[in-house]
């Protein structure tokens, strides 16, 4: 506890001399990060929020590279890219925070689902404050951690406040383990600030979940002494509060009862402050003496993505004609055998198969613990993915609909999409997006929503129109390590039908496939646009177009498009996405910059209509811009 401790006090000095930028304390609550760190073994995760400093000094982390992390310097953790303790390190089994606070619970569940799977007994902790059990994301943590027996330890530090906001403006239950009961969860209030306690309490509920794999609500009760960050204050605080827990100072009471017991003798307490001190001020000085990093472009892009090396599997066996459906079912059930770490989640996807199917008879081949049906939580289920992805699984994550995926919107963006680029860990989670319209769902079952995510660095997304590039591209989407949003376009999945190879067999990302030649107009589209373009050029057989389905609309092939348009001298691009926003507008950007010189007319977009998407048939064929794109292909061929 002495080691934290010092290190702040020192750090308070250095963010009055401007030395560092920013500073959240932990003063007053080092018991709790100690206690439960030490109760811990080395390589059973804990995921600590931003004033945990005693997790990270008992892990052993080495100061200087804290310190480097702090200054923004290369030896740190993330290259400068992130701030304060929002980086993770395998090294010392230890998985940082996001400012969003809440998906670390739901992280934290897919690590433990992951331990229960291998069976090796582990447990994991997960830091959060009293503040943040208002967000959804620990209410869905705690459901999900309960109805699966997930052997996680929810520590709740509650100081008391939320940033200035006191808990009785927070919730009205009397105490956070409160909240344990409507999970059916064990749960236990401990002193925070008494190390003997929260040390021998935690250890004694480990050893306990390590036999029985549970989940535990633990309410830490402290309180910090400074403010949520220094900039902050605690002028809000009365005076006595602060009066009051002063004197429940956790290292100077154990350092009182180590005195008086004999344990502790002053001229030590000295000396191993002074050790401590000078430890800080070398490990500082080396952090100080590092070069500030060096801003090279290509560093930071080749960072937004875990390395993937592309492996070519080829299927020369018997093809048979099936649908998209069905492509999609067999390229997910051949990766369930080739893959034994990957784990299959969604609402309704087990004995049921899924509300299209995809999934049926799964269960029997692979079981219950491989094929999950999930409570009705997007967003815990996205870092419950993230997690199995941390400890060595990989996850494909079913969205019943891709309209749902707006409640899983956060940790797909901020935690999926970021992390490699943060601190270099991979994301190996498919999210299935089964969405479009043409089939009368209405406003909230038929969006087709891929520009969420083609804006997001970090995200790759798929959208393929054929069942043969279905079966193909979900296969390499499971092998690829980067998060991937992979689309399925509804009025599809039983409507086409192609001879696919039955055997196991991959089809990189970012290559478009040209479907028709022709030195006339090129044809830019993916998902249903392209069964509306085929359909319109059979209709007016004397266009000689390239159509180019995309196929991959992250990454782009943007090298197929600018060939063809240099060829053809004009351009249309079809979306079913409303017009406004939708990739559409960054393709004609680019094709402006990159082919203007070899343009015989504007570069046209036709997409859907700007409204949400109506359910009664005539006015979805009016949302739809099939009939519109005929009209626009007709007068761009003949600007």
């Amino acid at each position: 506890m002495l080691l934290p401790r010092l290190i702040e006090e020192k750090m308070l000095i250095l963010l009055r001399q401007g030395k560092i930028s920013k500073w959240f304390s932990g003063i007053g609550q080092e018991a709790i990060s100690v206690g439960i760190t030490n109760a811990l073994e080395s390589d059973e995760y804990i995921l600590p929020m931003h004033r945990n400093l005693g997790v990270f000094t008992t892990r052993k982390i080495p100061l200087h590279r804290l310190f480097a992390q702090w200054q923004g310097k290369l030896s740190g953790f993330t290259k400068g890219r992130d701030r304060s303790f929002h980086f993770g390190t395998q090294e010392y089994h230890i998985i940082g925070m996001i400012s969003h606070l809440g998906p670390q619970l739901g992280v934290a569940d897919g690590i433990a689902l992951a331990n229960k799977l291998k069976k090796n007994g582990k447990v994991t902790a997960v830091f959060t404050g009293e503040g943040a059990t208002s967000e959804g994301d620990f209410h869905e943590a705690l459901n999900i951690a309960a109805v699966w027996d997930l052997p996680v330890l929810f520590c709740v530090e509650n100081n008391g406040y939320g940033l200035s906001t006191p808990t009785n403006e927070q919730y009205r239950c009397q105490d956070i383990v409160d909240k344990g009961i409507g999970y059916g969860i064990e749960a236990h209030i401990i002193d925070g600030n008494n190390i003997i306690e929260v040390y021998s309490r935690v250890s004694e509920l480990v050893a306990d979940i390590r036999k029985n794999p549970r989940p535990i609500l633990l309410e830490f009760k402290t309180f910090r002494m400074r403010g949520h960050e220094e900039a902050s204050g605690t002028k809000y605080v009365p005076q006595e509060l602060m009066d009051a827990w002063a004197l429940k100072d956790p290292l100077r009471n154990y350092q009182e009862f180590l005195l008086k017991e004999g344990i502790l003798s002053e001229s030590y307490d000295l000396e191993l402050h002074e050790q401590i001190k000078a430890e800080i001020d070398t490990h500082l000085q080396l952090a100080f003496e590092e070069e500030a990093i060096d801003a090279h472009e290509s560093n930071e892009l080749n960072d937004v993505y875990h390395p993937f090396n592309y492996e070519e599997f080829t299927a020369d066996s018997e093809k048979e004609n099936i649908r998209l459906i069905d492509a999609i079912s067999q390229g997910l059930r051949q990766s369930m055998k080739r893959h034994e770490n990957l784990v299959i989640m969604g609402q309704d996807i087990a004995q049921y198969g899924g509300v299209f199917k995809i999934t049926e008879g799964f269960v029997s081949q692979f079981g219950n613990d491989r094929v999950r049906n999930t409570p009705i939580c997007e967003s815990g289920i996205v870092s419950t993915a993230m997690g199995l992805s941390i400890n060595g699984m990989k996850a494909v994550v079913e969205m019943q609909f891709a309209d749902f995926v707006s409640s899983g919107f956060n940790p797909i963006v901020n935690y999926l999409a970021k992390i490699h680029y943060r601190w270099n860990e991979k994301a190996d989670v498919v999210v299935r997006m089964p969405c479009g319209a043409g089939v009368q769902a209405g406003p909230f079952h038929s969006q087709t929503n891929e520009a969420w995510f083609t804006k997001t660095p970090g995200l790759k997304v798929v959208y393929p129109a054929f069942p043969y590039d279905a079966k193909g591209l979900l296969a390499t989407s499971i092998n690829d390590p980067n998060p991937v949003l992979f689309f399925e376009h509804k009025a599809l999945y039983r409507s086409i039908y192609q001879e696919v190879p039955k055997d196991y067999y991959t089809l990189p990302l970012g290559k478009a496939a040209l479907l028709s030649e022709g030195n006339q107009i090129t044809i830019i589209t993916y998902g249903a646009g392209v069964h509306w373009a085929l359909d319109t050029l059979k209709k007016f057989q004397d266009i000689k177009a390239d159509l180019i389905d995309l196929r991959t609309l992250q990454p782009l092939d943007t090298e197929t498009v600018f060939t063809s348009v240099r060829k053809t001298g004009k351009a249309i691009i079809l979306h079913e996405d409303s017009l406004f926003g939708g990739i559409g507008s960054d393709l004609s950007a680019l094709i402006m910059e990159q082919c203007f010189e070899h343009l015989d007319g504007p570069v046209i977009r036709v997409g859907s209509l700007e409204t949400p998407i109506p359910f009664t048939k005539n006015l979805e064929d009016q949302y739809l811009p099939k009939h519109r794109f005929e009209t626009a292909l007709q007068k761009l061929m003949n600007y």
